[in-house]
């Protein structure tokens, strides 16, 4: 996945980037430290009709939720060593609290496959329940992950009918996200067949949008046809939409039919300099000039080209022109530096630009990316405006970085005399 985390305006991770899924539901097994325990245990105990053959020892905490004796030894007693045999009866129990779903979970990874199967039974039952809870859904994801080929399918079965539900619940769409990984096209062709007819409610949703960029990255794209053509002559609307951004950038990455990135980019290419002033839209266009091919980059700076001052000091937009400077070609670049420049001495976009909060970045981003004759240009003309631009709040982050560059700027000036000499 690429990162296009210019982040010190927008104050948050962008919705493509790894980081985004700390807020909304991710796959993997995560931290628990912030995660509280619901009503779920109790409220799954009544719904089995009481003590089941997995509680057979069984007192009641201060909470007035039933737990059983060994999961409070397995917490208590710290000399004791545990293996996943020990817990057998016991199974549920420890896969919906905290530290006993982390147990069976690290066991999990390196059990062999008689202590696998020891436990695999108790699961099985209830097993839809646990992957929608709390601590329990990690225990599915890791039996995924690490259970025998017939555990797998047992697993992937449980699924069957209820792919959508899953879909759009917390805990369920990460266990379906991890399923996608892991189980055979012909497995994933059928849960994502479930999906069909509620694409877009699953890309608007919170949790299902992450099962939506799931099936494009992981399930070949002739058995996901009905999600990728639901997209056409949607692309702007997915793109300005804070979930929909991530599934088009999905779809960038992974559909690499060319009728399909046709389709895409013809809409992307449209709305251009629409979508780099919007909030979710820029990511978009920062992903094409970051990942797309150099055509499509170009297409992009010849529409933004006129524009780039007023783009450089809008909160968004200014994100993509600083990645047009990071990824383009040296004569986009120049391009883009000589309209900043302006057509006289005074050079008055380029101090608008200093003294603005979001264009300031951008002029701090040329002086990082121009070629050596660009930066003597620029910092010569800068120079002049000094002493005005210290006036400014912004105006002061370039001062400090022009002071920095004219010391190194000298020094290596000085460096070369000596050496010629």
């Amino acid at each position: 996945m690429g990162t296009m985390g210019i982040n010190h305006r927008v104050g948050m991770p962008y919705p493509g980037h790894p980081l985004a899924n700390s807020v909304l539901p991710s796959v993997g097994t995560g931290s628990f430290q912030n995660e509280q325990n619901s009503h779920f245990t109790s409220m799954m105990r009544s719904s089995m009709g009481g003590p089941g053959p997995w509680g057979l020892d069984i007192g009641s905490n201060v909470e007035g939720r039933y737990t059983s004796s060994l999961l409070d030894e397995f917490k208590t007693n710290k000399t004791r060593p545990f293996e996943l045999s020990d817990i057998a009866d016991h199974v549920v129990d420890f896969s919906t609290d905290q530290y006993g779903s982390r147990f069976i979970q690290q066991k999990l990874e390196a059990a062999p496959e008689e202590e696998k199967a020891k436990i695999f039974p108790e699961i099985i039952p209830h097993a839809r329940t646990l992957m929608t809870d709390v601590f329990g859904n990690y225990v599915i994801q890791k039996f995924f992950e690490h259970g025998t080929e017939s555990q797998r399918a047992q697993l992937a079965s449980q699924l069957t009918g209820h792919v959508l539900r899953l879909s759009l619940q917390m805990y369920g769409c990460r266990v379906i996200q991890k399923a996608l990984e892991v189980v055979h096209v012909d497995q994933q062709t059928q849960m994502v067949a479930e999906l069909d007819g509620s694409v877009m409610k699953c890309v608007h949703d919170q949790n299902g949008n992450h099962v939506i960029q799931k099936c494009i990255e992981c399930v070949p794209q002739d058995r996901i046809e009905f999600i990728i053509s639901s997209f056409y002559g949607q692309v702007v609307a997915l793109s300005t939409h804070p979930y929909g951004c991530r599934v088009i950038q999905r779809v960038l990455e992974h559909c690499e039919d060319a009728n399909t990135q046709q389709i895409i980019m013809g809409e992307v290419m449209q709305h251009v300099c629409n979508l780099a002033l919007d909030q979710y839209g820029n990511y978009v266009i920062q992903h094409v000039i970051e990942h797309g091919k150099p055509h499509e980059r170009s297409a992009i700076i010849s529409k933004l080209a006129g524009q780039i001052v007023r783009m450089s000091q809008q909160k968004f937009a200014s994100n993509v022109v600083e990645k047009c400077l990071t990824f383009g070609g040296p004569e986009e670049r120049q391009l883009l530096v000589n309209e900043m420049l302006g057509s006289t001495d005074e050079n008055e976009p380029l101090q608008a630009m200093m003294k603005d909060p979001f264009g300031n970045y951008v002029v701090q981003k040329v002086l990082e990316t121009c070629n050596d004759q660009s930066l003597e240009l620029i910092l010569s003309r800068i120079k002049v405006h000094l002493n005005t631009l210290k006036k400014y709040t912004y105006g002061k982050h370039i001062v400090s970085r022009i002071e920095k560059l004219i010391t190194t700027g000298e020094r290596r000036i000085g460096l070369s005399n000596s050496v010629s000499s």
